[in-house]
Order: C-alpha cells, then structure tokens, then sequence
C-alpha cells in the first residue's frame, strides 16, 4: 500500500496556516497543523521571508511528497489587501517549489465543494469538516484547518498520482 504525506497551504500576510496529512487511498489521517505568524511591525519583505522561513522549516521537519495551496480570492473592492495576500501566496508557493515539491493549486470553491459539497459553503462548515474527517487535529484554529481543507482536497483530486511508496 501506498501513502502520501500532503502539506496544505492557506496563504496569510499576518497568519499562513499549514497542515500535512497522510493519504492512504481514500483513507486520509492528520499529521500536524499550525500558523506561521510574521510579526506585524515588520517590513513587507521580512514578513514574506519569515512566512517563507517557517513553511520551509515545516516542510524539513515532516518531508511531504506534494503541496498544496489555496488560489488568492480578488476582492475588487481592496485591491491593496489582494496585492498583498498575493505576495504571501508568492512566499507560499516557493517554500514548497523550493523542495522539488510538485504543487496543487486549488480555488477557494473547489475547496469547499471537495470539503463540503457546495462551494459556497461557510468557513466554520469547513472547519467543521476537517474535524468531522481529522479528529486527530483536535479544536484546529481557522488558519490551519484551512490548511488541512486543501490537503484534504489534493487528496480527493488523486494528489499528482505520483506515489513514492511506504512512509516511514
């Protein structure tokens, strides 16, 4: 049998949530979770290295074969707030790319819509079902079960079907 270990990535400028699951087949178990959280009296660029820093000490520490991360949602209406979680999704995908990581890349609807059924479901049903399906990940804040939803939706799309064997 094979597994995969999958890291999810919700890009944040002031919060960028991550969580790596185990997909076995169609059976998914919970690894680990958390925040990468810049402190916000930094510079924009030392904000974006330490988001970059901390996804690519997670992604040292547990090895994943494939990524995953959210598209940027535009907001028409603050196209200042979209630039910048463009740039923290920029820090998002290298961390990974940086690793020889293949990545997924998944809108916030089909994230929801692999989650939940629907793609206009409410952030707290998502949330709700990622602990419905990773008990394991406890009372998860926001940030991270989001993570956890697009690592679970990688695994639902068949990941990269590139299977690298047993995880040790």
């Amino acid at each position: 049998m094979t597994i995969m270990r999958i890291i999810g990535i919700d890009p944040g400028l002031n919060r960028c949530g991550w969580g790596i699951i185990l997909a076995d087949g169609a059976r998914l178990s919970h690894v680990a979770h958390g925040v990468v959280r810049p402190k916000a009296d930094l510079s924009m660029g030392r904000r974006l290295a330490a988001i970059l820093d901390g996804l690519e000490a997670v992604i040292e520490q547990h090895d994943p074969h494939e990524a995953a991360v959210e598209e940027t949602y535009v907001n028409a209406q603050n196209p200042k707030s979209a630039l910048a979680l463009g740039q923290a999704r920029g820090a998002a995908l290298i961390a990974p790319a940086r690793h020889g990581l293949d990545i997924g890349e998944y809108a916030p609807a089909e994230i929801k819509k692999a989650l939940v059924g629907t793609g206009q479901a409410e952030k707290d049903q998502v949330a709700f079902m990622v602990r419905r399906l990773m008990p394991a990940a406890g009372n998860v804040v926001a940030d991270a079960a989001d993570a956890l939803a697009v690592a679970i939706c990688h695994a639902a799309h068949g990941g990269f079907r590139k299977r690298v064997g047993s995880v040790a």
